[in-house]
């Protein structure tokens, strides 16, 4: 047989083994399932808290802790809203009807929890028209107004004590806001309200620096006159640029070192050297502290709160 004649034969048996195996092969595939796809995973719903911020320029963006707060300290689950207002005190808060801004925050969406932080005391003391409140009595009565409508709204109240503004005599912080914050200390405990002591935990950090280092936590760099008087331990009127002053006579009152109805005005503070409001720093350090003390006053928030 030729060669030619072997190879024909070779190819065409090929051809019918090819054949005969091509119907089974189909019905074989034709009956074979697919593979069942595997089910989703069930998806587990969010657990989101929402924190807002209630207060004046101390707490607000831009001059406060709470901006920072807000975008450095809290996790994505947690909606942080500030509603701090510069000039406000607890009772223009409520005239001026942020107050009722701030109810209706505490009523939408579907958090788990709503935590109210409520800083006020600068503005409430006395030299601000229209702002300033009685310490004995109405103080203390709108802290309490606000504790109640707060958890009538189903949310949880924190109290915060006012951040101490960073005013020195002879080396030694004034801390003139002192009796505001036990007023505030008073009424977390009657109303058993969380506090976080802001007054306190800032006023001993602040002397612990000194008046020299503490003038960093400004929004800008004070005046050559008023560093000098840092350095002295004594602060000067940071907006006015007085010199430093002679030492006052024995038993003598010490003069004010900040006209404290100009530089903390209605409205959004001046980028300018003061000793109550807060540049970069500041807002970073006293953001942290605030943290701090949430996470120990507030447990349950603990988890959602980056220190």
């Amino acid at each position: 047989m030729s060669h030619y004649v072997t190879r024909l034969l070779t190819v065409a048996l090929a051809g019918a083994l090819l054949a005969s195996a091509a119907p089974a092969a189909f019905a074989q595939s034709a009956t074979t399932a697919p593979a069942a796809a595997a089910p989703p995973e069930p998806v587990r719903p969010i657990r989101a808290s929402k924190i807002i911020l209630i207060g004046d320029s101390t707490t607000q963006s831009n001059s406060g802790w709470g901006g920072r707060f807000c975008s450095d300290h809290v996790v994505s689950f947690v909606a942080c809203l500030n509603l701090a207002r510069g000039g406000r005190s607890t009772s223009n808060y409520r005239a001026e009807g942020s107050w009722d801004i701030a109810l209706a925050e505490m009523s939408t969406g579907a958090y788990v929890d709503t935590y109210v932080l409520i800083q006020f005391g600068h503005n409430d003391q006395p030299g601000k028209p229209g702002r300033s409140t009685d310490l004995a009595t109405e103080f203390p009565q709108n802290l309490r107004r606000y504790v109640a409508e707060v958890r009538a709204k189903g949310a949880i109240p924190v109290l915060v004590t006012p951040l101490t503004r960073r005013q020195f005599v002879d080396g030694k912080l004034d801390n003139d806001l002192e009796p505001w914050a036990a007023s505030i200390r008073a009424v977390a405990a009657e109303t058993n309200t969380p506090l976080l002591d802001l007054n306190a935990d800032s006023a001993a950090a602040v002397e612990a620096m000194g008046p020299s280092l503490a003038a960093g936590f400004a929004q800008s760099p004070p005046s050559p006159i008023v560093a000098a008087a840092l350095l002295t331990g004594t602060t000067v009127p940071a907006n006015t640029g007085a010199p430093v002053p002679a030492a006052p006579a024995a038993g003598a009152a010490p003069a004010p070192t900040q006209n404290n109805a100009a530089v903390e005005p209605m409205g959004d503070a001046k980028l300018s050297f003061d000793y109550t409001h807060l540049g970069p720093t500041g807002a970073a350090f006293f953001s942290a502290m605030v943290t701090r003390e949430l996470a120990l006053a507030v447990p349950a928030l603990r988890r959602n709160l980056i220190n």
